[in-house]
């Protein structure tokens, strides 16, 4: 029996609470703003945060594109596009340029974001506070007061114990000099693509039930000392493989048969982009 859903799965009163949410994480960059987070058919964890945040977004023109760790075909991002698709009827593609609304998981595509795209990553834990302060009361006091001082403890804590800051990903970012911000489990090296962006970045997080955002053009920079900078990771000298890129995020591959390391791009509609002679 086929199952009637009203347009983007949600009834109009929940787009319209997650949207004020939105609104209003987005005249206060970097601020952490509680929603009544939906059940979904997917559970939590999954990605339920930035999915409920596309939902309540899309309209009929949109075109969408999903990624997942920079694969656009990987399980997860393979069925929040059927549900998407399933609701709305509305165009799924996997080129960057093309798409209004990217959500992805873990990654920032490696195609510069324009104006009118709108940037929705999922997010498992967005306080960046919470590796050293457990009480959720005590880090909005934090926060209110900009007191961050753990922070930078945290990382220099880091560069004692092993001589660099040990951030793999989710390094934390100061948003408009103001607010300390969880930029989800992106690599380092997507960082500082959120510096002055001109796309519109949402943060969800389904299971903590928080939104936040960085506006276009705002000021995002990742923690660090003056004497002792950011850095994020290089790949300086190698390429992909397949398409030939440089200066992008590359994933290191062991081939079992010959037992050599060889590097591809981690973004794969970049990638294919590249290998179809299309420009990215």
């Amino acid at each position: 029996m086929k199952i009637n859903y009203n347009f983007a799965f949600f009834d109009e009163g929940s787009k319209r609470e997650i949207r004020r949410a939105t609104l209003k994480a987005i005249a206060i960059p970097g601020y952490q703003v509680p929603f009544a987070s939906r059940e979904m058919p997917i559970a939590r964890g999954w990605g339920t945060g930035g999915l409920q945040l596309t939902l309540s977004l899309i309209g009929k023109e949109d075109v969408l594109k999903v990624i997942d760790q920079g694969s656009d075909e990987s399980v997860n991002a393979v069925n929040i596009k059927k549900l998407v698709k399933a609701t709305t009827g509305i165009t799924i593609t996997g080129i960057t340029t093309e798409a209004t609304i990217i959500q992805s998981r873990h990654r920032i595509p490696e195609t510069p974001l324009k104006e009118g795209q709108i940037l929705v990553l999922q997010v498992p834990l967005p306080e960046p506070l919470r590796y050293y302060e457990p009480s959720e009361y005590e880090t909005k006091k934090l926060h209110a007061e900009k007191e961050y001082s753990g922070a930078w403890l945290m990382l220099f804590e880091q560069i004692m114990n092993y001589g660099h800051m040990s951030t793999g990903a989710d390094h934390p970012v100061m948003v408009h000099d103001r607010y300390v911000m969880a930029p989800s489990p992106i690599p380092r090296f997507d960082n500082p693509k959120m510096n002055c962006a001109k796309a519109l970045i949402l943060l969800g997080a389904g299971r903590e039930k928080k939104v936040y955002a960085v506006p276009p053009y705002t000021r995002v920079r990742s923690l660090d000392f003056e004497d002792f900078l950011f850095e994020a990771e290089s790949f300086q000298g190698k390429s992909c493989r397949q398409c030939g890129a440089t200066g992008v995020y590359l994933d290191e591959i062991l081939d079992d048969a010959t037992g050599k390391t060889f590097y591809q791009c981690n973004d794969t509609g970049f990638c294919m982009q590249r290998l179809n002679g299309k420009p990215c």
